[in-house]
Parts: C-alpha cells; sequence; structure tokens
C-alpha cells in the first residue's frame, strides 16, 4: 500500500477529491426542496444516498487500485458479456423511469448497466488492441471490437437512451482511430460507415418513419426556449433565468429560487445551474478550470505509459469524462438538444459515481505503472 500511495498521481487526487467534495454539498443544496416537496422524503435524502455512493466507490477503488491494468483487461470480457446480457434483459424485465428501460430497481438504489458498459468497454478495447497489436494489419482483427460494440450500443438505443448511445459511440470511434491501425482499414471503415449511415437515413426518410421517439424528436427543436416556456423549453429557460439571477458571485450557498420546482430534478441534468445561480459565474469557472486540469493530468498519464493498454486506457477515460461535461453544458446552454447525461463529480447518480471512481482509479493504476517503470514527470 505504501508504494501505492508513493506511486499515485497527487495532482489528479487532489483535484478529484475537490471536484467530489462540491459535487456532494451541491447533490444537498439543489436537492432538499425537490426531495421534501415532491419526492415527500427527507430533505437529507439525496445528500445521504450520494454520500453511500462515493463511500461505496472509494472502497471498491481501494480493492481495484490493487491491481494491474493487465490484470483488470484479463476479466474485461466476462464483464462485458455479463453487461450485454444484462442490457438485454432490460429490454424484457425492465422497469420504465423517465420513459426509457435503463434501471434495475433495487429498491435503495437502481442500477444503470449502460453506465458500466462504458467503463467496461474502455478496459477492453485497451487489453484487446494491446494485445493483438502485431495483428492489426488484419481486417478481422482491426474490426471485431467495432461488431462487438455495435451490438451494446444498438442495446442502449432501444432502451432508448441516445445520449449514452452517442457517447458510447464516441468512446469507441476515439479508440478505434487513436490505435495504430493501418491508414487504409481506418479510412475504408470510416467511409463504409457514413456511406451505410447515409444509406439508412434514405431508406428511413423515403420510408417516411423515423427510428427516434416523439420525446427524442421534440428534443431537436432546442433553439429559443424560453419561447416554448410551457413546453419543451421549460427545463433550458429556467436553467437561463438561475444563470443570470447567480450573475458573478451568486445569491448565496442555498438560496436558489430555481430549485424551488421550477427545474424538476435540479441535483441531476442541470446541477450547473444552481450551481452558478447560488455561487455564481466565478465560481462555474473555477469549476470549469479544475475539469481542464483534470483531463490534462489524465492525457499526460496515458502519454507517459509504456504500453498501448495504459495509453489508451487514459485517452478513452480522458474522453468518457470530457463528453459528459461538453454535453451536458452544451444542452444546458441550449447549444444542442437535452440529453440527461449527467454532470462529472456534481450530478446525483450511483451508477455514474462509482464508474467515475473506477475510470480515475483506473488512471492511477497507469501511473502507478509508469512510476514503477520511470516513465512519469
Amino acid at each position: 500500500m505504501k508504494k501505492i500511495i508513493k506511486n499515485i498521481d497527487k495532482p489528479l487526487l487532489i483535484v478529484s477529491i475537490i471536484l467530489f467534495i462540491i459535487g456532494l454539498v451541491m447533490v444537498f443544496s439543489a436537492s432538499n426542496v425537490t426531495a421534501y416537496m415532491s419526492h415527500k422524503v427527507s430533505p437529507y435524502n439525496y445528500f445521504i444516498k450520494q454520500a453511500i455512493f462515493l463511500t461505496a466507490g472509494f472502497f471498491f477503488s481501494l480493492i481495484m487500485i490493487q491491481f494491474s491494468s493487465k490484470t483488470c483487461g484479463k476479466v474485461s470480457w466476462g464483464l462485458l458479456i455479463i453487461i450485454a446480457l444484462s442490457l438485454a434483459g432490460l429490454l424484457i424485465i425492465g422497469q420504465a423511469k423517465n420513459r426509457a428501460l435503463s434501471w434495475y430497481d433495487l429498491g435503495f438504489f437502481s442500477i444503470q448497466p449502460s453506465e458500466f458498459a462504458k467503463i467496461i468497454t474502455i478496459v477492453w478495447l485497451s487489453r484487446y488492441y494491446d494485445k493483438n497489436s502485431k495483428k492489426l494489419n488484419s481486417y478481422a482483427k482491426s474490426l471485431f471490437p467495432l461488431l462487438v460494440c455495435a451490438v451494446i450500443a444498438a442495446l442502449i438505443f432501444l432502451q432508448p437512451d441516445l445520449g449514452t448511445t452517442i457517447i458510447y459511440a464516441v468512446i469507441v470511434g476515439t479508440i478505434f482511430l487513436s490505435v495504430p491501425i493501418p491508414f487504409e482499414i481506418k479510412s475504408k471503415t470510416i467511409f463504409g460507415l457514413v456511406g451505410l449511415i447515409v444509406f439508412a437515413a434514405f431508406v428511413v426518410v423515403g420510408s417516411g418513419k423515423t427510428l427516434l421517439f416523439k420525446r427524442q424528436l421534440e428534443r431537436f427543436d432546442f433553439t429559443r426556449p424560453c419561447d416554448k416556456l410551457l413546453t419543451t423549453g421549460n427545463q433550458v429557460c429556467n436553467g437561463y433565468i438561475a444563470i443570470n439571477n447567480g450573475g458573478l458571485t451568486g445569491v448565496g450557498l442555498g438560496n436558489s429560487t430555481q430549485k424551488y420546482l421550477y427545474l424538476p430534478e435540479p441535483y441531476t441534468d442541470f446541477i450547473f445551474a444552481i450551481i452558478v445561480e447560488e455561487l455564481g459565474v466565478i465560481f462555474g469557472i473555477f469549476i470549469l478550470i479544475l475539469y481542464l486540469f483534470l483531463l490534462w493530468r489524465i492525457f499526460i498519464i496515458g502519454k507517459r505509459s509504456s504500453t498501448n493498454r495504459g495509453a489508451i486506457l487514459c485517452y478513452g477515460i480522458a474522453v468518457y469524462i470530457f463528453l459528459h461535461i461538453a454535453i451536458n453544458l452544451m444542452g444546458l446552454f441550449g447549444l444542442m438538444p437535452m440529453t440527461g447525461v449527467p454532470l462529472p463529480f456534481m450530478s446525483y447518480g450511483g451508477s455514474f459515481t462509482i464508474c467515475l471512481i473506477a475510470g480515475l482509479t483506473l488512471v492511477q493504476i497507469v501511473s502507478i505503472e509508469n512510476k514503477s517503470l520511470g516513465t512519469s514527470l
């Protein structure tokens, strides 16, 4: 354990802890009114649950960090099969929540398999492409992972969960482009996928049907949300109001007005709006700076890795975190449709919190391996 403590990346650890603490405080501030007034539970309900999730994630991290990245990769195949089966099972026995079959309801908390699919896929891809690094001039070896991931992406899409499907697909695509596969295979694969998508779009449009559900199509009408305050623009417009109320320095911790049922479940997708309303734009920028520093540290650790496995792990986790930040904030500011994507470290949620901790632990494992080989900064 002393060796682990010595070799972990301290800046990454400190920034992660700061962000988790800010997030826990803001989950309580953003959720207490909704918990009491809408869900008829204790104002501390979501704060306590989030604290439990963080504690569980911490102990899981202590166990996980004892293993090497190679060992994590070895078990990823089995975990990927389990996740694929659990995603398929949701379509049969899953209970709808927010009009999506994305969760297994276990009473005290719910499990969202699609969140675990992202992290497990990153580990599996890093293992697969590292193990087969000398065979990637073969189309079969290079494209087999894309086929497996396409099946998982389809299962997520059918829930339906468009936001998670997009994130999953971009993570897989980024890793595919980053590994040492011959340019010819990459280019032909990209052109083939683009052609397939265009062809499918023409077929769907020609048939007069759509692959998207009505509620998903409604989200694409995201411009001028305040003109649709009573319908599809309600959440985004109230988010604007929250940010405007906060100004530079905020109205004070706990003093948000928009969390009084104007924003539904403000402790999840729209928590950044509450943060800015209560603590101000300056504090919001501070959080963004911490995000940038965290992503930079992950990138540096990946760049210094002596193995393709370690580099792919770090780059995959960095893309995973970046996409959640970008999609959440772009949806909040009305730059793209809202997709229900949580904001890392800030949003309430057990599955995402534990997966985020697992992802950061994987990066720390790579850091430990780097320093053991003398390749760190």
